[in-house]
């Protein structure tokens, strides 16, 4: 099912003023998706010039109030539509969770039910104006993934990054989410390689908790002709700070995950900057 002309203007109007939009997929839940758009968001936020907003399209399981340190927040409406729930001044937050009376609450809905809620988000929510609207989606390839692909595309998108783990199990996944990807002519930022060995704070030594048995993301990417962006160490400051609703990378600054969060996240500023430039020659 497709977008009609009527309700493509009308994606169109509302997303006028976002500049670049990015997807963050992963065919495995479990691999630190929402952690990665969440620390995206605050790490593109952390320029001041820059307005930035998240988007949890992840319905039943909304977990980015928690992480961005919003839970127990509601969505206010004004005259203009609903308005974000903001963790800084250039930093907009929208979810479902906002939408449970709590956050323990069930959402036990069916396809048509989530594709309105998406198209709610993206037609509905005063966004104002944007430089990234960075999109975390449920894991899989479903309901939720073709609508948004298709809502953005008739208005503007810049392209996905996929977040994997360097086991098998999850390559094998994410190998499904890169041809849902050409499918449906998504453009692939890159892929990011999370939990990527181990270092110990003590002895200094890298021990592999998932080891990469068929060469991890490095090797899939190789081998499919896909940007690897680049791995994130594990760190166990990540999940306390997720839990407490802090950014990991303002709270450990010298952390080798910190270092290869702001690589990976400038690679990503840069793609959407050459896509800009890209985008204004066709025009």
């Amino acid at each position: 099912r497709g977008v009609s002309a009527a309700e493509a203007a009308e994606l169109r109007a509302r997303l006028r003023a976002v500049r670049h939009t990015v997807l963050v997929l992963s065919g495995k839940g479990g691999v630190g998706k929402s952690t990665f758009s969440a620390l995206l968001a605050h790490g593109l936020a952390a320029d001041e010039t820059k307005q930035v907003a998240l988007l949890d399209i992840d319905i039943c399981g909304p977990s980015i109030p928690k992480i961005m340190g919003l839970e127990g927040e509601q969505v206010h409406q004004s005259g203009s539509g609903w308005s974000p729930v903001y963790v800084e001044e250039n930093l907009g937050v929208m979810s479902a969770g906002f939408l449970l009376s709590s956050p323990d609450d069930a959402v036990i809905w069916r396809g048509p039910k989530k594709n309105g809620l998406i198209k709610q988000f993206l037609r509905d929510v005063d966004w104002g104006e944007v430089d990234y609207l960075i999109v975390d989606t449920p894991p899989g390839t479903s309901d939720e993934h073709l609508s948004i692909v298709q809502y953005l595309s008739a208005a503007h998108i810049d392209g996905a990054v996929i977040i994997t783990t360097p086991q098998e199990v999850s390559l094998q996944d994410v190998r499904k989410e890169i041809n849902f990807c050409h499918k449906v002519k998504l453009p692939i930022i890159g892929v990011v390689e999370n939990m990527s060995g181990f270092v110990c704070p003590k002895c200094k030594n890298e021990s592999q908790i998932f080891p990469p048995t068929t060469g991890g993301a490095e090797k899939m990417c190789q081998n499919l002709s896909v940007p690897l962006l680049g791995k994130v160490p594990l760190d166990p400051q990540i999940g306390k700070s997720c839990d407490r609703g802090q950014s990991f990378l303002a709270e450990a600054p010298e952390s080798p995950a910190t270092v290869s969060y702001r690589n990976i996240i400038q690679r990503i500023q840069e793609y959407c900057e050459q896509h800009h430039l890209q985008e204004e020659k066709i025009m």
